[in-house]
């Protein structure tokens, strides 16, 4: 397909990528019994394949039967980022395609206006990716930085309050006043923060735990941050 084109699979992730409208759609594979469905408008004609085709196109057995042909990901650039409103969402760290997704997933339900990722060391929007967020990253800004301390400093002259997860020094997340315009900074997968990177909050912030098991998933726990940042007081 070339390096510029990249595939998009799964029946919601191939719906929102068209209805967002921000990456034209070459082509829509899908098995014949999808042909006859509406994809929505300026879908292109879909051509009929079957589901040992599709698993090759999109690299998964996880296609529900439908693959997009489509223009690379859009991502926003850091000036762009650091001049939009709204509140955002930097990760530090997470490696796993799929809790990129989810993150994004539950970052698009909580309104949250972009995601800022490191170009080293964690994913961009793979195909898996897309799929994990429900198509999600559709309707999202993400900023791929070299330097995510220096963004998270670049935010903070900017006014920018920036709120770091900490399970060990935070305080109770429900006892925190979440502005418009905060940034959520969440650490990866077992890791948590850099040092460099908590270094740049402004405010640390935890998710009190009463079981044994020590730490959430990465998705369940921004849920709980996100939402309760957009919570009414």
């Amino acid at each position: 397909m070339g390096d510029a084109k990249e595939v998009v699979y799964g029946r919601n992730p191939v719906r929102e990528l068209i209805a967002s409208g921000r990456r034209r759609v070459h082509e829509i594979h899908c098995l014949p019994d999808l042909a006859s469905e509406d994809w929505g408008p300026g879908a292109p004609r879909p051509i009929q394949a079957d589901r040992a085709r599709l698993g090759r196109m999109a690299g998964s057995s996880d296609h529900q039967g439908v693959v997009a042909v489509t223009d690379p990901y859009p991502y926003i650039e850091e000036g762009a980022l650091l001049a939009a409103g709204g509140r955002l969402i930097s990760l530090d760290g997470v490696q796993d395609p799929r809790n990129l997704g989810a993150v994004c997933r539950v970052a698009e339900a909580a309104g949250i206006t972009g995601i800022v990722v490191p170009s080293r060391g964690s994913p961009g929007v793979t195909p898996a990716v897309a799929k994990t967020s429900a198509g999600a990253v559709e309707h999202l800004h993400l900023c791929r930085v070299d330097n995510l301390p220096r963004v998270l400093h670049d935010l903070g002259t900017r006014g920018r309050p920036r709120f770091g997860a900490d399970a060990e020094r935070g305080q109770d997340y429900r006892s925190v006043v979440w502005p418009p315009d905060a940034v959520l900074v969440i650490g990866g997968e077992g890791e948590g923060l850099r040092p460099r990177v908590r270094e740049r909050c402004d405010q640390l912030v935890a998710i009190p735990m009463a079981g044994t098991v020590g730490s959430l998933n990465l998705s369940v726990a921004t849920a709980l941050l996100a939402f309760e940042a957009i919570r009414p007081a």
